[in-house]
């Protein structure tokens, strides 16, 4: 067998109806479109339009508010990285940074910066270096014996990371 032998399936490729070929096509004369009226000709894309009346798309309010600014955030919890340090993918000796984190699949992909998130319970000496960490995430690593260091995120340079 060679590629110019290759075929599909009988039904695999279904061909295309083809519409304003005669009566005996099936789908003469109007093509499938009806008799008369705006969508009868060519030229028509009415996807939001409802016939003069006012739309719903603009009968709707508006809500809320998109900030073009924002960052986004690896939020990880004090209980991801004692997992990852229990199951040896995290060394508690060395500096656990964005990137270490990355490497131990605790992260998938590296964004502005890491949120350090209190939930868990953390029992390792740890060494964070993070752009952001909450109250209670700064307090259980210190209550552990580690220490947390604020990166400058992404953000403007001249802002703290808090």
């Amino acid at each position: 067998m060679s590629l110019n032998e290759i075929k599909d399936n009988d039904g695999a490729r279904k061909k295309r109806m083809r519409v304003g070929r005669g009566i005996g096509s099936g789908k003469g004369k109007t093509g499938g479109r009806g008799v008369k009226g705006q969508t009868s000709r060519t030229g028509v894309a009415i996807k939001g339009f409802e016939g003069g009346q006012m739309p719903i798309h603009r009968r709707l309010p508006k809500r809320g508010f998109n900030n073009i600014f924002a960052l986004d955030w690896n939020e990880v919890s004090l209980g991801r990285i004692q997992t990852a340090i229990d199951a040896g993918k995290l060394d508690a000796g060395t500096a656990v940074t964005q990137a270490a984190l990355v490497e131990a699949g605790v992260l998938r992909r590296a964004k502005a910066g890491v949120r350090v998130l209190g939930g868990g319970e953390l029992k390792a000496k740890v060494t964070l270096e993070v752009a952001h960490a909450t109250k209670s995430a700064v307090e259980a690593i210190e209550k552990a014996g580690g220490t947390v260091t604020l990166l400058a995120s992404k953000a403007k340079a001249g802002e703290t990371a808090a």
